[in-house]
């Protein structure tokens, strides 16, 4: 097996194919179902299960995966990601599912502290998913789309974490075992909330975790929550590196933020705020 398979060999058992449902095996440099559908395996290592009708328009940008990959290694986000990985360690998971993983960062930490675990990043931009499939030796990298049937079996996750990014409770409750656990990081509305009204950055709103407790409710019940604060001191370049790898990348173009930041000291200090919730699967 060459070092394209490998990197995917520990989670294609729990994969099944996104046009029948049939479980999925390695071939040559691809995947195959018994119906004859193949998926390729890129170079990266990572594998496309978009169906063909998929149009993956909400994707992330090369732009705004390079800008994430750039923050992350940083170290900003360290805190989150380390009471992330200790809440999963500590739930004794061994196949962990990264909804919505980008580039694989948060998983990787996981994974780091789960030394038994496998991991699966899971995302519909192929630019992240190329970074995920070499975020840990024991992580394999798959495009797929959150809001459509995930390509995996049911029941097969111990653990699905969800990092910013889009819940589909539904295939969430699908994919998880009996006992299984879901955590969800959000930002919380204290987060960077002296950047937002300066920058025209988007903003929080303060009903978001009510929402999503609604949203979940019928598959999960709320197990726990934790608030994770910080303070950063971030220069100019910095702060247009955060604001380009999230959503306010497509509001704010880059030149308009450049002349707005300039009226702010260099370097400044921002708040980093979030929410950390744990919910169990419904029987």
């Amino acid at each position: 097996m060459d070092d394209d398979g490998r990197m995917l060999a520990d989670v294609v058992p729990y994969l099944v194919c996104p046009v029948c449902g049939a479980d999925l095996e390695l071939a040559d440099r691809g995947l195959l179902c018994p119906s004859g559908h193949t998926f390729d395996i890129a170079r990266q290592g990572y594998a496309n299960l978009l169906p063909g009708n998929a149009r993956p328009g909400t994707a992330d940008t090369p732009e705004m995966v390079r800008a994430r990959d750039q923050f992350l290694r940083a170290g900003y986000f360290q805190e989150p990601a380390d009471r992330l990985a200790l809440s999963v360690s500590r739930a004794g998971a061994a196949f962990v599912v990264d909804a919505g993983a980008g580039t694989g960062y948060y998983l990787g930490r996981i994974l780091d502290r789960s030394p038994g675990a496998v991991g699966l990043a899971l995302d519909i931009s192929k630019h992240a998913a190329r970074r995920a499939a070499k975020a840990h030796p024991r992580a394999g990298a798959v495009v797929a789309d959150l809001w459509r049937p995930l390509p995996l079996r049911d029941g097969v996750a111990d653990t699905v974490v969800n990092v910013f990014a889009p819940r589909n409770a539904a295939e969430f409750h699908r994919v998880l075992r009996d006992d299984g656990l879901l955590f969800v990081m959000t930002p919380s509305p204290r987060h960077l909330r002296t950047l937002v009204e300066p920058l025209g950055l988007l903003s929080i709103d303060r009903h978001k975790i009510e929402r999503m407790d609604a949203a979940l409710a019928g598959y999960f019940k709320f197990d726990s929550r934790q608030e994770i604060e910080t303070e950063v001191v971030l220069t100019h370049d910095e702060v247009a590196t955060l604001v380009g790898m999230g959503p306010s990348a497509h509001h704010v173009p880059a030149d308009r933020l450049r002349k707005r930041l300039q009226r702010l000291p260099d370097p400044l200090s921002a708040p980093l705020s979030f929410v950390l919730s744990s919910y169990r699967r419904l029987e």
